[in-house]
């Protein structure tokens, strides 16, 4: 129901009665009719037009009887036909209550290209953490991975949630060449935390590692600093089977989860060789450096953009590993660290 004549498509004035409010007031009814384009796929039907009515409201049950299906989680809700699965609203929550913008959603013509092409941009900005347009680009036009659409990503375009998580200083020079040859050869690590807030996990903790050839990237979270030695472990003795590959070098600063007898002794009974950075000189260590602050970057603008508790933060940061590992592009190689490590085309 509403109040707004101008939101009909078609609409029959009638007296059919009244409508009783929560608070015992009625509203009366001047008459009903349908909102949205007959031909498109967003045709609300039997809307009633209320007097006095300030707000928009839509039946849950009425709509379920028209055949559709609602879906409800903490941030949206969609509203999507039962047969075709196609999604016809979507409404966002707002101080409690989810808001369905009438205006916006009555152009979509399907969903195979959301509201507009300009919507589909930035949802796929989204879906791949907030990465930049420039990378978009690349991967869509070079077709490095399976179902990203042709699309134009114009990096002129502001997103207030990478404002907000992202805020950068004057970054140091890179390489013009890569040091190693194969995937393993070695490795970086870093530890991130104590986080103020515990994740859903129990954990304050995130152990960074990222291989140095193909870039690609793991994150282990932990509940403890000492946990970080049994992390490595079982790290490293499932990716050498995975790869039948041997971790040659690994390099990190000189904290004590990193630089202890247990480490020591790890290391030369398989032969590996541990490197530290210097003393005050994280730039020396700045490759996996650089990972965790874009990771903590796109977790802070995924939790800004949903609003979701800090508890989540561990979540954000996984989803954030996953989708960089698949929509990077390494320089140089010109691939990302998903096709350079596994071999194969990610499918996003």
């Amino acid at each position: 129901m509403t109040g707004d004549p101008s939101k009909f498509s078609s609409m029959k004035l009638n007296n059919e009665g009244f409508v009783t409010y929560g608070d015992n007031n009625k509203g009366k009814i001047l008459g009903h009719g349908n909102i949205g384009n007959s031909s498109s796929s967003t045709l609300i039907e039997n809307v009633l037009l209320v007097e006095g009515l300030k707000h928009n409201l839509l039946s849950i049950s009425q709509l379920s009887d028209k055949g559709f299906k609602i879906e409800f989680d903490n941030t949206c809700c969609l509203i999507c036909d039962k047969l075709t699965k196609e999604i016809r609203f979507i409404g966002k929550r707002i101080d409690n209550i989810y808001m369905l913008d009438l205006e916006h959603s009555i152009t979509i013509s399907n969903t195979k290209c959301l509201i507009t092409k300009e919507e589909n941009i930035w949802l796929w900005h989204r879906r791949a953490a907030h990465i930049h347009m420039d990378h978009l680009n690349k991967l869509s036009r070079k077709e490095l991975v399976i179902g990203l659409p042709k699309l134009k990503f114009s990096k002129d375009k502001l997103c207030d949630a990478c404002q907000k998580g992202k805020q950068v200083k004057a970054s140091f020079k890179s390489k013009n060449q890569i040091s190693t040859s194969r995937p393993l050869q070695l490795i970086h690590m870093d530890l991130f935390g104590p986080l103020r807030t515990m994740s859903l996990g129990g954990n304050y903790y995130g152990l960074v590692i990222l291989d140095d050839y193909s870039r690609f990237t793991w994150v282990m979270f932990l509940a403890y600093k000492s946990e970080a030695f049994n992390a490595f472990k079982k790290f490293a003795k499932l990716v050498q089977n995975e790869k039948n590959i041997n971790i040659t070098s690994i390099r990190s600063d000189h904290g004590g989860e990193f630089q202890n007898v247990l480490f020591r002794k790890f290391c030369e009974e398989h032969g590996i060789n541990h490197n530290f950075s210097t003393p005050r000189t994280p730039q020396q260590n700045g490759v996996v450096e650089r990972k965790n602050r874009s990771l903590e970057e796109l977790a802070r603008t995924m939790l800004n953009e949903t609003k979701l508790p800090k508890y989540f933060w561990a979540d954000a940061i996984n989803t954030a590993c996953h989708v960089l590992n698949k929509v990077l592009i390494r320089p140089i190689l010109k691939r990302t660290p998903y096709v350079i490590y596994n071999g194969r085309k990610p499918n996003i």
